[in-house]
């Protein structure tokens, strides 16, 4: 159980790496959940009309550690990280180490990046290695898009799955095998105002659901247009999660089969979430969860959920107020502490023309002092490593305390995905369904009856 005193962020004045994309992955769906509706709208069609070349999704088989090309080789990277210095650094590195291997970078923004790879794909010209949104592999793995990566880690001494955060393992891992590895990634957290506590006279964080409620009360005077919390219609489904998760529920069964979110247990998630519109402010519920920190910001709601993004992005924004909000753990659900948590990975593509070479880049990536430089070793990096031998480590507190909390919280990590690539169409079943019931056109429990019934469609075909 992850209480105690809140979790103080003031430490280091530090930004997300992300925020140069164009929009920051703070906002999973502006950024991580558009990603995947480009994914949904053309990877069925444009993967299956692709050169024709039947794709080498097997590439790496072979004993000992993957050698060197003989000859110069080209590996393609597609990102929208190459303009980060640390990464620059790394292909200079790299590039020494294994002088007949050249990075190439291809950037693209963040929000388009999975339909450029589509595209790539289905044109048969994919990058050999592409930096990508976690929850975006198993649905391109589907596919045949990708490299089993299972052969390449047996020949790895860098590589260490058991090494890896279960929650972010989940991310890459389609029908058994890795897909993709972890680079980095956050767990989500309670952001709130203690200057607003202080005047509604709450004494600190809720831990409970019936004091996070009471806290939203409190904190809500649309007279003054103050309010406790705010929630997002069209990010309605990612920010429901954790509560579904801390009621005990889940999204589709363990095999990626069946529909079990219209359970009792997210029945009771959903009528807590939606009922917490009212404590919301009305002009942010079409807005997104980048966007609605402003109103965090200006002292008009109380009470904000968010990865460790956000603490950089206040700094920076509005410095003034470092000493008046803090964070703290999500409140215990009936089933306990859950948060959910998001990433990025690393994929080889099936169709590339240096796949040894590619690997050896990947696996340069992986290893443990890159992955710990590229996350809290970063000057402005608020993103945390996917290993647990790094999270555990006293390094990372003593060197970016700001992370420690978010790192603790990694033992309540859910990954909101599940093993069924159809599920990100699901998901935009639940946006619009719960978006409607914030909106008090349905109820939540009509929300999730309908979700089901279009989610038992696309399970179908």
């Amino acid at each position: 159980m992850l209480r105690g005193k809140p979790i103080d962020l003031h430490v280091a004045p530090v930004t997300r790496r992300d925020s140069f994309k164009g929009s920051p992955l703070g906002s999973h769906s502006v950024s991580r959940k558009a990603q995947l509706v480009a994914v949904l709208a053309l990877s069925g069609a444009l993967v299956a009309c692709s050169s024709g070349k039947a794709p080498n999704t097997s590439a790496g088989k072979g004993e000992g550690p993957v050698e060197d090309p003989t000859s110069p080789v080209t590996v393609t990277f597609s990102s929208w990280v190459g303009g980060d210095p640390t990464m620059k650094k790394f292909a200079a590195d790299f590039h020494k180490l294994h002088p007949n291997i050249t990075i190439k970078f291809q950037n693209v923004n963040a929000d388009s990046a999975s339909q450029k790879l589509t595209t790539q794909i289905a044109g048969g010209n994919p990058p050999d290695v592409a930096f990508v949104d976690a929850s975006a592999t198993s649905d391109f793995a589907s596919r045949q898009a990708l490299v089993n990566l299972d052969d390449y880690i047996s020949r790895s001494s860098v590589v260490k799955p058991d090494d890896y955060v279960d929650a972010f393992k989940t991310f890459v891992t389609y029908q058994g095998h890795l897909w993709g590895l972890p680079i980095d990634g956050e767990s989500t957290g309670l952001f709130y105002r203690k200057d607003m506590f202080a005047a509604a006279g709450i004494d600190g964080p809720p831990t409970t659901w019936d004091e996070f409620q009471a806290a939203a009360e409190k904190l809500t005077d649309p007279a003054k247009k103050t309010y406790g919390y705010e929630v997002f219609a069209p990010e309605a489904a990612y920010y429901w999660y954790p509560w579904l998760y801390q009621a005990g529920g889940d999204l589709l069964s363990e095999d990626g089969k069946d529909v079990v979110f219209d359970s009792p247990e997210a029945q009771k998630a959903a009528d807590f979430y939606v009922n917490l519109a009212k404590y919301s402010p009305p002009d942010y519920l079409n807005s997104n969860s980048y966007d609605g920190r402003v109103a965090f910001e200006q002292g008009k709601v109380g009470m904000y959920m968010a990865g460790s993004w956000l603490a950089g992005t206040i700094h920076a924004e509005a410095p003034k107020i470092d000493d008046k909000w803090t964070t703290a753990p999500l409140p215990d659900g009936p089933a306990g502490c859950k948060t959910t948590i998001a990433g990025d990975s690393l994929i080889l593509l099936a169709n590339s023309k240096n796949p040894d070479a590619a690997w050896l880049w990947i696996e340069y990536l992986s290893q443990k002092e890159n992955l710990a430089t590229w996350t809290y070793k970063s000057k402005n990096g608020t993103e945390l490593p996917p290993l647990k031998s790094l999270l555990n480590s006293p390094d990372l507190a003593e060197t970016k305390p700001v992370l420690e909390g978010f790192a603790k919280l990694m033992e309540c990590g859910v990954a909101s995905t599940v093993a069924n690539p159809k599920f990100p169409r699901i998901e935009q079943q639940l946006n619009s369904e719960l978006g409607k019931a914030f909106y008090g056109d349905q109820t939540a429990e009509q929300a999730l009856a309908n979700s089901k019934d279009k989610a038992e469609q696309i399970l179908a075909h």
